[in-house]
């Protein structure tokens, strides 16, 4: 029996790497050698709270991480007439009927092999051209939850738009709303390194939000506006939440003009409260961004043509010997903006 690596929960903040039975592919089904896997929020979330939970008392189940890979097509399904052996592909997490990839599903994305059932051109997998690194491939997977982001603010030219948190998501975003001929874009974050990133990428001002008052700064970047009482506000039109934390919804609905829109794309790491007298004041809309319902492969091609791009949000490849140090990284605050899992060819 051929056995490969693979990563699991392990103990609290903890994961393990264990070996596991190489997966054979069906007729339908074809076999990717990981080359590349980033590691997301969603992946140091179960690894915070130990697994899955299984039941109603509160048990834990283990479950395979991983679901941002990039890597080759090794083996290929009698029935399969749309991939071949040699195939650089990115993946669908939920295109697969055993369960979401790396999130609760029979797989994981960061393991030697990924088995890839009932594979299909277009639903499961697309390709890329080997013009593109591997590692920044698989960016292809937060790329498409950012851009669902930016599909949901329905972001035009001439809109203003705050995007707070640098991290992936929120550095993603900035990207898509620079390409689709947003203006002026500003990024706000507590931390000056990923804020020098933000205008690498393409920000037009950044504030930093431990240091300044970022309503007085958006209204000096955004001019100034008012709310459906005639009070003073920022000519902000959009606002990204990207970070996940309460202070960013509060710190909106200070700022909010009349008619201004909030797009949520972050989970939020905890409940707070939130004033919605403040909501009213503004008619702020709040709209909520889940996931990629279209996007996963609709932003591959603009991935490829800027992937130099793209790549600056890697801040760390690391080899898959060292997973554990690679989780190490994702799990202490501040320490990594994008880490990437690599293997060897």
């Amino acid at each position: 029996m051929a056995t490969m690596k693979s990563v699991k929960t392990g103990d609290r903040n903890h994961i393990a790497v264990v070996d596991v039975e190489r997966p054979v592919p069906g007729p339908k089904d074809v076999l990717m050698k990981v080359r590349a896997c980033g590691i997301c929020g969603t992946d140091t979330f179960f690894l915070h709270i130990g697994g899955m939970p299984a039941g109603a008392d509160g048990s834990m189940r283990s479950i395979p991480l991983g679901h941002e890979p990039a890597g080759e097509i090794v083996e290929v399904g009698a029935e399969v007439t749309d991939l071949k052996v040699g195939d650089r592909v990115v993946v669908n997490p939920q295109g697969v009927p055993s369960g979401i990839i790396g999130c609760g599903g029979e797989h994981g994305a960061l393991s030697e092999y990924l088995l890839l059932e009932d594979a299909r051109l277009g639903r499961t997998v697309t390709r890329f051209p080997d013009t593109v690194p591997f590692a920044v491939a698989a960016l292809n997977e937060p790329m498409a939850v950012a851009r669902h982001c930016v599909n949901r603010s329905e972001a035009k030219p001439a809109d203003k738009v705050v995007v707070f948190g640098a991290g992936p998501i929120g550095l993603g975003a900035t990207i898509w709303l620079k390409l689709r001929g947003v203006e002026h874009v500003v990024v706000a974050d507590v931390i000056p390194e990923r804020l020098e990133t933000a205008l690498a990428v393409g920000a037009d001002a950044v504030v930093n939000s431990a240091e300044e008052d970022v309503t007085a700064r958006l209204t000096e970047l955004h001019g100034q506006a008012a709310n459906a009482l005639g009070q003073p506000r920022a000519g902000t039109d959009i606002y990204i939440d990207a970070a996940g934390v309460a202070a960013v919804v509060n710190t909106t609905i200070d700022s909010a003009k009349w008619g201004a829109k909030l797009v949520m794309v972050a989970v939020q790491k905890k409940g707070a409260d939130i004033d919605l007298g403040g909501m009213l004041r503004s008619e702020l809309t709040l709209i909520a961004s889940q996931g990629y319902p279209t996007e996963i492969f609709e932003v591959t091609p603009e991935l490829v043509e800027h992937h130099e791009r793209f790549a600056q949000l890697i801040s760390h490849r690391i080899p898959f010997t060292e997973a554990e140090h690679a989780f190490e990284l994702a799990l202490t605050p501040g320490a990594a903006e994008k880490v990437v899992v690599t293997f060897d060819a």
